[in-house]
């Protein structure tokens, strides 16, 4: 039991570590190399970050535990938003939120939360049908979002200071997808370990779910923080808008794209 609870921390450690120093890194060197907006960054480490929960939800389902893996997606929606706001206090730019943009992607955030818990009183969490509306539902996200930053955002151009060659941007590409899928075996090791605790503990289905929820989102934490920290020196609404992107695209991913993966899996092999 201790060596699991030990196996717990160190795989949590690593999780933190890789997606500080190594994750948020890359991500900033695509964003220089390719010269992308805040919120095209915001949604690429919105992915990115919801490796564990593909992992975790996918597990969850293959196991006939169609019950976690939505209260997985409900904690981890839930505490994503939670974490924004903690580094959006802890970076002081509470006042950056007021713009109309932020404000309709922080809205959008909220769905991502009530919708699941909507799903959850209802008991419909493995009707197949929800895997067509999620797919409607977030293409429907995305536009809204898209077109409120258009209409109430203009974003500056990033300052390019890596030489932007075709190797330099194969090299980062092939270097993230080598740390994203490094954080998703180390969140397969993680599960596993929590797992394992969960049943010896005999801690309930929904306890371990948002357990799960807790730790793969520390992830999204690291990139908030940092994103804001990037553009301290900055008046612009730049760092808040790539964390707010990276919010909301990774919530709309845990919901709309993992849970119907999910669903599919519980489906086929269940």
């Amino acid at each position: 039991m201790l060596i699991e609870f030990i196996k717990l921390f160190v795989y949590s450690i690593i999780i933190v570590v890789t997606s500080k120093y190594a994750l948020v890194k890359l991500i900033r060197n695509l964003a220089k190399i390719l010269n992308l907006k805040p919120k095209t960054v915001g949604n690429i480490a919105g992915i990115a970050t919801s490796v564990p929960e593909l992992l975790t939800v996918s597990f969850s389902s293959l196991t006939g535990l169609i019950g976690t893996s939505i209260f997985n997606i409900i904690s981890s929606n839930i505490i994503n938003l939670i974490q924004y706001l903690v580094s959006v206090f802890l970076n002081k730019n509470q006042n950056k939120l007021k713009n109309v943009a932020i404000k309709t992607d922080l809205i959008l955030v909220i769905f991502t939360i009530l919708i699941p818990i909507g799903i959850t009183v209802l008991n419909i969490e493995s009707s197949l049908w929800l895997v067509v509306t999620f797919i409607i539902l977030f293409f429907i996200f995305n536009k809204i979002s898209k077109n409120a930053h258009k209409v109430y955002l203009k974003h500056e151009e990033l300052d390019q200071n890596i030489e932007n060659t075709n190797i330099s941007k194969v090299l980062n590409i092939i270097t993230l997808v080598i740390v994203v899928f490094l954080l998703y075996l180390i969140g397969n090791l993680l599960g596993e370990t929590l797992e394992i605790l969960c049943i010896n503990l005999n801690v309930p289905e929904y306890v371990m779910g948002i357990l799960l929820g807790v730790i793969t989102s520390i992830p999204e934490f690291i990139t908030f923080i940092e994103a804001q920290k990037h553009y301290k020196d900055k008046e612009s609404h730049e760092g808040i808008v790539e964390a707010t992107s990276n919010l909301l695209f990774s919530n709309l991913m845990n919901l709309f794209v993992i849970q119907s993966i999910g669903i599919i899996l519980f489906f086929i092999f269940v």
